[in-house]
Order: C-alpha cells, then sequence, then structure tokens
C-alpha cells in the first residue's frame, strides 16, 4: 500500500456537485493499493497513521498525533499513486490493484484506521470521480509505502 498523509485545516470530497465527507482538522490520506498488499499493511499503515506525530505542542515542535489532538481522518482512494512513468509519458497502472482486490482492502483500511482512532473516519467513494478539497496545514505532506518499510 502506498498513502500519502497531508495535515489538514480542513477537507472534502464532493461527487456529482454534493459533498459526501468533511473533516477539519486532521490528516487526509490519499491511498493506492496493489494486490500483493494485505492484512499486515493495513495494521503497519494504521498504527504509523494514528501515532504519526505531526501536530504542533504548546512549544510549536511537531510532537502530537491525531490521536493526541483529537483530529479527524478523511481516507481517499487513488489508484494513481502507482503510476509508472518509465516509458513514454502516458502512465501505466499496471500495479494498482483491480476493484475486486482493492475495494475490501480499502474498506478494511477504513474500519480498521476507524477501531484505531475511536471514531469514524470520512471517506470518498472507491472508482469515483471525486474532487479533492484541502487547506494543507503546514503544509506538511508525508509519503509511506508499506513495501519500502525498513
Amino acid at each position: 500500500m502506498r498513502i500519502v498523509i497531508q495535515r489538514t485545516a480542513h477537507a472534502s470530497v464532493t461527487i456529482g456537485g454534493r459533498q459526501k465527507s468533511a473533516i477539519g482538522r486532521g490528516l487526509l490520506i490519499l491511498v493506492g493499493i496493489e494486490d500483493s498488499d494485505g492484512r499486515e499493511d493495513i495494521d503497519w499503515l494504521t498504527h504509523k497513521i494514528v501515532n504519526l506525530r505531526v501536530f504542533d505542542d504548546a512549544e510549536g515542535v511537531m510532537n502530537r498525533s491525531v490521536l493526541d489532538v483529537g483530529g479527524d481522518l478523511l481516507v481517499v482512494s487513488q489508484f494513481t499513486l502507482h503510476a509508472s512513468t518509465r516509458k513514454g509519458n502516458r502512465p501505466s497502472y499496471i500495479r494498482a490493484a483491480r476493484p475486486e482486490v482493492a475495494v475490501p482492502l480499502y474498506e478494511q483500511f477504513c474500519q480498521t484506521l476507524s477501531a484505531a482512532l475511536g471514531k469514524p473516519v470520512q471517506t470518498g467513494e472507491f472508482g469515483a470521480d471525486m474532487k479533492v478539497e484541502l487547506l494543507n496545514d503546514g503544509p506538511v505532506t508525508i509519503l509511506m509505502d508499506t513495501k519500502q518499510k525498513e
């Protein structure tokens, strides 16, 4: 699994002109899933995300997690995170999992994050044409890939 985490002042997902989800202070998580991903990837990322110290403490040092600040999570599927641009100018998405593999993993990821956060996470809609809006706070943007844990 490959993710992009952005610390937000606020973020939302709109589909077909209607807002589906919105959060205030928290993290927007864009997630790309490939065929080889599984439960261990979900567990590793969940632990990292909810404990990632990217929010300021009283001294202005990034020393607090989304759990510590009572922040929200917005999780959006994004198969383009697995784009390969090695050849030509048209990205190849061959490493991105097909929906029959990706959808159950995406849903399990969201459920696991919700349990770890102790409240529901907001989501996009898998496979939909989404408009994602955010005010990146910082800006703080972090990339993680479970295939590069070590």
